[in-house]
């Protein structure tokens, strides 16, 4: 694979799951990254989020790869604090190359009809509004570089296909997934001009705090009988349950390396068939 050697990356959600596996692999080939992650709970959601010791973890994986890392807490959702974060990275290493909007939540268990609203509203400013500010506190010095650049938001199968449920944080997490698609087709139009790719990915289940926790068992174990609400539907094609961070790292590399240099506007699919279903 192309090396990154001299790159800068921005990535979101850093602290675990496939925010930690990019930084991992990305310095594996040679840049620099700048990450940022909330570092505390959100009251709506049933699992809790990384903390600062997470995101030391992740810095110190980076540093061992033998690269740099700007790693700060903020909160996608607020505009200024995000960008506070990014300018101390980019005060740091003075470019940015890659973006990576990869910060998300899920809630798939019920909640009180009067939550419904405010978890609703969570999801979509976490995992929708979250990546547009993303990429719009870093678009300014990635356009300046003039050297082109990559995008990636991470969306979801079920950015793709969409399930049954009744229930708000379902509901919530397919729509922000499915939105992020509109918002790469009309930055990957608008900045094709300048070499600046944009994509979105599309894992399946994948391995990672959000996915691995008490309340997750719960569900899954429940729909090993036939109860829940949509998780018997959520299996992959191919024979496997969930796949490893590493594996979605090992693809996104490819997709923001000069290997990929034609590939803009594309929403793929890392999902182990699970569209095909």
């Amino acid at each position: 694979m192309t090396d990154l050697e001299g790159r800068v990356a921005f990535i979101t959600g850093v602290a675990r799951g496939q925010g930690r596996a990019h930084a991992v692999k990305l310095a594996s080939l040679g840049a620099d990254i700048i990450g940022v992650d909330i570092c505390k709970g959100i009251d709506s959601m049933d699992y809790p989020n990384a903390s600062r010791d997470d995101l030391a973890e992740t810095i110190r994986l980076v540093e061992a790869e033998g690269r740099r890392m700007v790693g700060r807490g903020a909160d996608v959702r607020d505009r200024a604090g995000l960008a506070a974060a990014f300018q101390e990275g980019a005060a740091e290493f003075g470019r940015v190359d890659i973006v990576i909007a990869n910060a998300g939540i899920v809630r798939l268990t019920p909640c009180a009809d009067e939550e419904r609203e405010n978890l609703w509203r969570d999801i979509i400013d976490t995992n929708l509004t979250g990546a547009w500010n993303t990429v719009e506190v870093a678009l300014p010095l990635l356009r300046e570089g003039g050297r082109g650049g990559s995008i990636v938001l991470t969306s979801s199968s079920a950015g793709l296909k969409g399930t049954a449920s009744d229930r708000a944080g379902a509901q919530a997490y397919t729509a922000a997934k499915r939105g992020l698609v509109g918002l790469m087709q009309s930055l990957a139009n608008q900045y094709a001009p300048e070499w600046i790719r944009v994509n979105t990915i599309h894992p399946t289940g994948v391995v990672s705090g959000m996915t691995m926790n008490e309340t997750m068992e719960k569900l899954f174990a429940a729909a090993a009988v036939g109860e829940g609400s949509g998780m018997a539907t959520m299996q992959n094609a191919l024979p496997i349950p969930i796949l490893q961070a590493e594996d979605i790292a090992n693809s996104v590399a490819w997709l923001v390396s000069d290997e990929a240099k034609f590939v803009t506007g594309v929403a793929l699919p890392l999902d182990a068939g699970f569209n095909v279903r």
